[in-house]
């Protein structure tokens, strides 16, 4: 490179090689060990303090270590290496360090499988097509699931027509896959067919049984639910499959039950949830005295409504919750049932995200991954969950996260949020904008322009 070339003064190399991302994981993953999955009644709780995670209210059980596996490009692993082992990442020039953005995808990028126009502008706004030639790390922080982390990439990739790597994505059943080494034998709910079976199994639960297995093996389970053909086909034999010690039902233990996707039956998931959580201990097919002995439920997220094809707002899994919690206490003489779930709003799944975007931006741009970003804009339609965690998230942390709700998705636009994001918008497009001009702005640029290296270093954007 020639000496009148520009160069960053200060910086670290700015390279990395997928042996050192992974690397990195397993800091971010011991970290991320020390963090709760728990929220309060009330509002959020620091996680950080073992005082706040000593008076929850409904998450009452120890919570699981949040690791995200590095290796591997099978359907199973959620984040695979971004660059050949042996190929370093060079630091890309046009590349921006201070600031990023993270996005919820439905009702923000997606609305009933299909992109919402101003999307698939906005991520080309964020690779390089914009006034000033910079390009713009982002990742992508969804409470959605139900298929492998490597299938949802595709999907929206194709969607967005833009490369969307694990490496940069966090679904809602994600933190599920360090449990797969606590419990043996569990049950797993929602999700289309034996989808959420199979993520279940390539996470390494070795033993996970479905509400259509419960179902084969006795009809009267759920009364007004038959299995068709192809679900009974597809169901397994929970006894034929156990050995001779297991003789019946009540045989069989249920460890945890984790509720990976929507489900697609309310009713007899609703039914066989319960029938668990009043279960002995777990055993199929039993009733406890005390109402207390049930294994531990685990939701993947807790959003009451999400945005889908629908005018209006949908029910999600948050809704489900509420009903297992409160049909629980009207069966029992008023017991509570404690349950437990990830995702946004809690602050840990914000923390993790930050500790993705450092992972990120070094494996794919080169950045010096020793501080996150300056400024994180999160992108979300949902003030309750997308809003509310952002908010919170920006009180705890070093850096700032800037909650940027749209009006595409579930907020309904002359409503006043619950939870106040910094900025309202109409489209994800004008988040992007928004940011891109907060941004310039600090640095007194006032005019859209093409901006040299020599200005970029000047101003401190790389």
């Amino acid at each position: 490179m020639s000496s009148s070339t520009p160069q960053r003064p200060g910086m670290h190399a700015r390279n990395i090689s997928s042996s050192s991302f992974a690397s990195a994981f397993d800091v971010a993953r011991s970290k991320l060990g020390e963090l709760a999955f728990y929220e309060e009644e009330d509002g959020l709780p620091d996680f950080s303090s073992s005082e706040s995670a000593g008076t929850l209210s409904r998450d009452q059980s120890p919570s699981p270590t949040f690791e995200i596996s590095d290796g591997g490009s099978s359907p199973g692993s959620p984040v695979s290496p971004a660059t050949d082992p042996t190929t370093p990442v060079i630091a890309d020039p046009d590349v921006v360090d201070n600031f990023a953005f993270a996005f919820d995808i439905d009702g923000v990028l997606i609305r009933g499988g299909k992109p919402i126009p101003e999307a698939i502008e906005a991520m080309k706004v964020l690779n390089g097509e914009n006034e000033y030639g910079i390009k713009i790390p982002y990742i992508f922080l969804t409470n959605g699931g139900g298929k492998f982390e490597t299938e949802r990439c595709y999907d929206l990739s194709r969607q967005l027509e833009i490369d969307v790597s694990p490496g940069q994505f966090i679904c809602g059943h994600t933190p599920m896959r360090e449990f797969a080494s606590r419990y043996g034998t569990v049950l797993v709910i929602g999700g289309e067919g034996e989808k959420c079976r199979e993520v279940a199994e390539g996470y390494g639960f070795r033993d996970v049984i479905t509400p259509g297995d419960i179902m084969k093996a006795n009809a009267a389970t759920a009364p007004f639910r038959q299995l068709t053909a192809a679900e009974h086909e597809n169901s397994r034999d929970l006894l034929a499959r156990r050995g001779s010690k297991v003789t019946k039902l009540s045989d069989i233990v249920i460890e945890a039950i984790f509720v990976f996707a929507d489900s697609r039956d309310w009713a007899s998931d609703l039914q066989i949830i319960l029938d668990v959580a009043q279960s002995k201990g777990g055993r199929l097919e039993t009733r406890s005295a005390t109402f207390d002995e049930g294994p531990p439920i685990y939701f993947s997220h807790s959003d009451v409504l999400w945005s889908a094809a629908h005018e209006h707002a949908r029910l999600g899994m948050g809704a489900l919750r509420n009903i297992v919690e409160t049909v629980f206490t009207d069966t029992t003489g008023g017991k509570k049932l404690n349950t437990h779930a990830f995702g946004k709003p809690q602050v840990a799944t914000f923390e993790f995200a930050t500790r993705l975007l450092q992972q990120w931006r070094a494996a794919q741009h080169g950045l010096a991954e020793s501080e996150p970003p300056a400024t994180v804009y999160f992108v979300g339609d949902t003030p309750e969950s997308d809003i509310r965690g952002t908010n919170a998230m920006n009180e705890k942390s070093k850096n700032e996260w800037y909650s940027i709700l749209v009006k595409t998705g579930v907020y309904q636009a002359g409503t006043e949020p619950k939870y106040k994001p910094r900025r309202l918008v109409d489209t994800v497009l004008d988040a992007v904008h928004w940011g891109i001009k907060r941004e310039m702005g600090r640095r007194g640029i006032k005019d859209a322009r093409k901006l040299s290296l020599d200005e970029k270093v000047q101003l401190g954007l790389v």
